[in-house]
């Protein structure tokens, strides 16, 4: 009896013993040995290299897109917005020396033309696009209402022999000024009425020949007076329409002082 009951307490110390050796050995929540208490060891702070490395293979990912021409632009730009500077940038062409230009929107372009090619003083003309937003427009674009654009005619003339004041009263006389966007059945913000000065002393006269013009009508006048800006040729088929018989062949003159009614068909 002696001897078994010392076997068992033998046995339950010893399971004491190991219980206690295994729970000091193996114990996660509290490790008996801390790296930092020891003399010989000391942290070290390793710079974050993450960024750095995210962001230079950003710059060479980007480098060789714009070398392949797939460059991208800020979000807050506008659509084709290097395309838009252009198209709203200056009229740069240069009239023949000692001439000057002048550009006029008064609906379809054809009949207008037609009428600045009788001005004496008119050495030449040409119809087109200006004011809008697109490079290179079509007529498609044009008559889209999507560019902005209006359809004008540039007039190329000799001040000696007509003054500005002249073509600003054919301007006038050939369309109604107070109809926004609209002349006859024409209707678009391509048929807008517009004045569109080279020189401070055109928008001068374009601008007191407006109230001059105000006074002799009972509603309002909606023409713009602006800037003349990059001027775009239109389609040759355009040019000097009617007097080349348009779709019909039926022609009609274009001599200066010519004083026949202007018919405007497509």
């Amino acid at each position: 009896m002696d001897k078994m009951l010392l076997k068992t307490t033998t046995s339950a110390a010893a399971t004491t013993t190991v219980t206690a050796a295994s729970s000091s050995i193996f114990s996660l929540s509290k490790p008996s040995l801390s790296l930092s208490k020891l003399p010989f060891f000391k942290p070290h702070n390793y710079p974050n290299t993450t960024k750095k490395s995210s962001t230079f293979l950003s710059s060479t990912r980007m480098s060789w897109l714009n070398k392949l021409g797939f460059s991208t632009r800020n979000p807050t730009d506008s659509p084709a917005d290097s395309a838009s500077s252009i198209a709203q940038g200056p009229d740069d062409d240069i009239p023949a020396p000692g001439q000057e230009f002048a550009q006029f929107g008064a609906g379809c372009f054809w009949g207008v033309e037609l009428a600045y090619q009788r001005v004496p003083g008119v050495t030449k003309t040409e119809v087109g696009y200006t004011q809008g937003y697109l490079h290179n427009p079509s007529y498609e674009d044009v008559c889209s209402g999507t560019s902005n654009h209006s359809e004008v005619v540039r007039v190329q003339y000799d001040p000696k022999e007509c003054s500005y004041e002249t073509l600003l009263d054919l301007f006038w006389a050939r369309h109604d000024p107070t109809t926004l966007n609209r002349q006859g059945n024409d209707v678009g913000t391509q048929y807008r009425s517009g004045i569109y000065f080279y020189t401070p002393e055109q928008e001068k006269a374009a601008l007191e020949s407006r109230d001059r013009q105000q006074k002799l009508l009972n509603r309002k006048i909606v023409t713009e007076i602006l800037p003349a800006k990059k001027f775009y040729r239109a389609e040759e088929y355009h040019q000097q329409y009617l007097a080349k018989g348009g779709r019909f062949g039926f022609r009609q003159s274009a001599e200066k002082g010519c004083n026949d009614p202007i018919r405007c068909y497509g």
